[in-house]
């Protein structure tokens, strides 16, 4: 397994860095933003549209960043193909639209990284399989979409991760190339996605994993407890480099 990256003070460095990494490129649902919050109250407010009871919300830790129908079928204990899901999944999006930025924030630490990132001359975008009519909003709600470089979403292309296809539309967007590219996201299909790409992979354990999505077992080049352990890693591939 690579190594795990303990959060700690990293040491103090210049702006403009002379790395060959240029650009990260995040994940959004459990990397860069905890949508836990909205997408879990969507969740228990249509359960009380059906006069069901809420749920504790560790019920939905498995299944929260894998998408509404995840969400749905864990919620209702219904298949995926049942004839009920697609009523329910259209309802939930609509709730989820009319508040899809009421609790969700940036992850503790994060915005600090991003200036961090800004700091250092580098790139960043977003790389996420959440639609852009969700996306776009949220990221404007929150301020970001002016900083980032890109946001590919899943509708961006007719391919979504774990397929390569968005991270390297990504890279074409920022003018960077996949190998001076990290791409950091939380589930095994981010990881895939980037290094079937030709990028450095990074696995974010501070988002939504839970002990069965083994993530010592993807294969990332390092995995971060919280969001600043990502300024020790690049620090650390510069004195790797000799910078």
């Amino acid at each position: 397994m690579a190594s795990v990256l303990a959060q700690s003070t990293h040491e103090a460095h210049q702006p403009g860095r002379s790395s060959s990494l240029r650009a990260v490129l995040f994940d959004l649902d459990g990397t860069l933003l905890d949508t836990a919050p909205d997408l879990i109250e969507c969740a228990q407010v249509l359960l009380e549209e059906h006069d069901l009871p809420r749920q504790h919300e560790g019920h939905f830790g498995p299944v929260v960043s894998h998408g509404s129908a995840a969400i749905l079928s864990r919620v209702f204990n219904i298949a995926p193909d049942d004839p009920a899901m697609e009523p329910l999944r259209q309802r939930f999006l609509a709730l989820y639209r009319e508040h899809v930025s009421s609790r969700t924030r940036p992850f503790p630490g994060m915005l600090e990284v991003l200036d961090d990132l800004e700091a250092r001359g580098m790139i960043w975008g977003v790389v996420t399989n959440k639609p852009a009519w969700l996306t776009n909003p949220l990221m404007r709600d929150l301020g970001l979409a002016e900083r980032s470089r890109c946001i590919v979403c899943g509708d961006t292309l007719a391919q979504r991760k774990p397929h390569p296809a968005p991270v390297l539309h990504a890279c074409e967007l920022i003018g960077v190339e996949p190998a001076e590219t990290v791409f950091i996201g939380d589930a095994l299909r981010d990881v895939d996605a980037g290094q079937r790409a030709g990028t450095k992979t990074l696995g974010a354990l501070f988002g939504y994993i839970c002990a069965e999505d083994k993530p010592w077992l993807w294969g990332a080049d390092a995995y971060l407890n919280a969001p600043g352990d990502l300024s020790d890693w690049l620090d650390a591939m510069d004195r790797a480099e000799g910078n």
